[in-house]
């Protein structure tokens, strides 16, 4: 009888981050679920806060197993980053032979078993101004450190492929690019009730809006946005919703809102329940995505899914999200952003030919895709 495989997961975003690379392993994991019923997956994770930010994060298949640690994020990182202490991860998963740590970093592995590292993107070394340094410290230690360490990287975009074989110098031989998928609930929403629903959950009212998401941070290029928006918003009654937690350094985004007096037409939402996100996006009359740099950029798809008309940024990975479904200026540029959203707004058929487009490409992209290209990395993995 062949033997089982046995793969590790490090799922603790899956637990600790409501967006961004939690959901992305979340995702991720689903598929793995309903595509193999026979390896066995040991989903390891540090303590798991006593609030989970999503409910249910991990799947219920017999076949795979959560195995926490006993110490949280923080402590079991000080131990393996800052200590070096070698407290392998074997000692939560028992054996594997395997192990895939979807987020930046690979923990101290036994036995010299094959490991999978996914590096989502190098913001913290293109945009350093754009964290604190102390985190922007720790990732230039660590990240390369784990690179190197990995017998084979997933990179979300060409374009994050591109940036470890010129930043980093990795083989391109070792790195596959796996890009990320867009659920099915992302569709376009017409019951009336949850539009409404969601519409009053997050103060948005009756008034139209344009939306964008992700967290609150300056590669995001919020002020920029805001910046636009101010050019074009005597002349519209749309609102600008942003939906994302919280982040770091935004001060300046905040006082271009007071600037512009636009306290009551700059909505930020805060972070937003992946069950709100299709009904938020189907009530967008367009979406906007100014980001100065992503790794993929997953929000311009499941806008697209959702039936909205995409404005993005023309950098990084954004080219190979959006096709040539939607429109792609210059990140720096305030005045075109809000002509182009002032002759979007005034041209329905145009916004309509988009929405056509859009659905068509955000269908080439599934997680059902993702997860079986990731098993097939997996399978060459284990066969040496």
């Amino acid at each position: 009888m062949t033997k089982r495989p046995h793969i590790g997961i490090d799922v603790t975003s899956a637990l600790t981050q409501g967006g961004g690379i939690g959901r992305y392993t979340r995702e991720l994991i689903r598929a793995l679920s309903a595509l193999d019923k026979k390896t066995q997956y040991h989903l390891f994770s540090a303590k798991p806060p006593a609030d989970l930010p999503v409910k249910n994060p991990l799947p219920a298949a017999k076949n795979f197993r959560h195995m926490p640690a006993s110490l949280d994020e923080k402590w079991l990182y000080r131990t393996w980053y800052r200590a070096r202490i070698p407290l392998h991860v074997q000692r939560f998963t028992g054996d594997i032979d395997l192990f895939h740590s979807p987020d930046f970093v690979l923990p101290p592995v036994a036995k010299n078993i094959p490991t999978l590292l996914t590096v989502h993107d190098l913001s913290f070394h293109h945009f350093p101004h754009h964290y604190e340094p102390s985190l922007v410290n720790y990732l230039n230690k660590v990240v390369p450190w784990s690179v190197k360490r990995a017998t084979h990287i997933l990179a979300d975009s060409a374009a994050t492929k591109r940036d470890l074989e010129s930043v980093w110098g990795v083989s391109g031989d070792k790195i596959s690019v796996l890009h990320s998928g867009v659920g099915r609930e992302f569709q376009p929403v017409t019951d009336d009730a949850q539009l409404t629903a969601v519409r009053q959950k997050y103060g948005l009212g009756n008034t139209p809006y344009l939306l964008t998401v992700g967290t609150v941070q300056p590669r995001k290029n919020y002020t920029m946005l805001v910046e636009a928006f101010a050019k074009i918003a005597a002349d519209w009654p749309h609102n600008l919703a942003i939906a994302g937690g919280k982040g770091w350094l935004a001060d300046d985004f905040y006082a271009a809102i007071e600037q512009h007096s636009l306290q009551n037409r700059v909505k930020v939402l805060g972070f937003v329940d992946d069950a709100d996100l299709p009904a938020l996006y189907s009530n967008a009359t367009l979406f906007v995505f100014p980001s100065l740099y992503e790794g993929f950029g997953l929000p311009i798809l499941e806008a697209m899914a959702c039936g909205v008309p995409v404005i993005s940024a023309d950098n990084s990975s954004l080219p190979e999200v959006v096709g040539d479904a939607g429109v792609m200026l210059a990140a720096d540029d305030p005045a075109v952003w809000a002509d182009t959203i002032h002759r979007l707004l005034l041209n329905a058929g145009h916004r309509a030919n988009m929405v056509a487009r859009g659905a068509i490409h955000a269908h080439h992209f599934t997680w059902k895709t993702s997860a079986r290209q990731l098993r097939d990395i997996y399978k060459r993995l284990l066969a040496g």
